[in-house]
Parts: structure tokens; C-alpha cells; sequence
């Protein structure tokens, strides 16, 4: 099947209460604004595929990652807040993964290359802090912390000048690839 295939068939259901009760929303690719289909959203499922869910509207805000499975109360496991507003589909992506991490904004300062999962950046390469990247390759998720902890941030393919920019006010110390294992 199709890279392409497998993406039609991703599909992630919302539902306003805990335990997949209340009314239900279900989504099969990217929504900007999900506020005038739920109130709320206390529980999820993700049949197929993976998705990132955001507490603001338009991809903005608070970032998780949700693979399949069944989330019954997935605001106290994250500690999300009850307002899930948008969400994007992560495609299915079986390529090489390569991303350029730099540790100043608008690439400046030292650049490191990655083409596997990086646990600690000050570990590796000594760089205590990642502030712009440039993904060529694959689909990436950052983290605040090292060991893949703290808050995320889902990386597609393109440049990313100034995470400061984009809303965040932290800095990456660990990156992870998005890889058909997850799926």
C-alpha cells in the first residue's frame, strides 16, 4: 500500500467525556478548529494512524502526540487542559530522515546533522541549546528535555527560523523520528 493510501486511513475519534462517553467528534486529517463540533474533549481513540492534538486553534499551543490506542482519560495522564482545538494527521513516512539542528536563530552558531533519534544534544555534541533546525527529511518530534521528556513539537519537512517565533519559549534538548513503528 501506498505512503499515500496509508494516510487516508488515519482516523482519530474525540469524545467530550472520559471513558469515550458524551458526544463524539471524528476526524481523518487536519482541523484547524475543532470548537464548534465539542466543548470539551475528556477521552479519544486513535483507530489508525498518528496525530498531533493542540489546545489552541490553528496548530498553536500546547502540543501531544497521540499514536493509536485508546486514551480513556487522557487529560490527567498528560496533564492536558479539557480543550483539544485542532489536530493534525501525521503522515506515514518510510524514507530517510535527515534534519539540521543549529544552536542560535536563522541557523547561526554551530550545526549539527541528524539522521537518527538524537536523547541528548549537550550529550552528543555538546550544544546546550537548539534555537533554529532545518528538516530535509521525515517527520520529527522535539522535546524540551533530554530522554524524550517535557513538552513537544511536531517537525514536518522546512525550515524553522526562530523557534521563539513560532511561540515557543523554551529550547530543544532532545529530537526523535517519527517512524512507521509508532504506527
Amino acid at each position: 500500500m501506498t505512503s499515500s493510501g496509508m494516510n487516508m486511513m488515519s482516523r482519530i475519534v474525540f469524545y467530550e467525556d472520559r471513558n469515550f462517553q458524551g458526544r463524539s467528534y471524528e476526524c481523518m486529517s487536519d482541523c484547524p478548529d475543532m470548537s464548534s463540533y465539542l466543548s470539551r474533549c475528556h477521552s479519544c481513540r486513535v483507530e489508525r494512524g498518528c496525530f498531533m492534538v493542540y489546545d489552541r486553534t490553528n496548530y498553536m499551543g500546547n502540543q501531544y502526540f497521540m499514536r493509536r490506542g485508546e486514551y480513556a482519560d487522557y487529560m490527567s495522564m498528560f496533564g492536558m487542559s479539557d480543550c483539544i482545538r485542532s489536530c493534525r494527521m501525521i503522515p506515514m513516512y518510510r524514507g530517510s530522515y535527515r534534519m539540521r539542528i543549529y544552536e542560535r536563530e536563522n541557523f547561526g552558531g554551530h550545526m549539527y546533522e541528524l539522521m537518527d533519534d538524537c536523547d541528548n544534544i549537550m550529550d552528543r555534541y555538546r550544544m546546550n541549546n537548539c534555537m533554529s533546525c532545518n528538516v530535509m527529511d521525515g517527520h520529527w518530534l522535539m522535546y524540551e528535555q533530554p530522554h524524550y521528556r517535557g513538552r513537544m513539537m511536531y517537525m514536518r519537512p522546512g525550515e524553522y527560523r526562530s523557534f521563539t517565533n513560532m511561540g515557543w519559549s523554551g529550547h530543544f534538548m532532545s529530537m526523535r523520528r517519527i517512524t512507521d513503528s509508532f504506527y
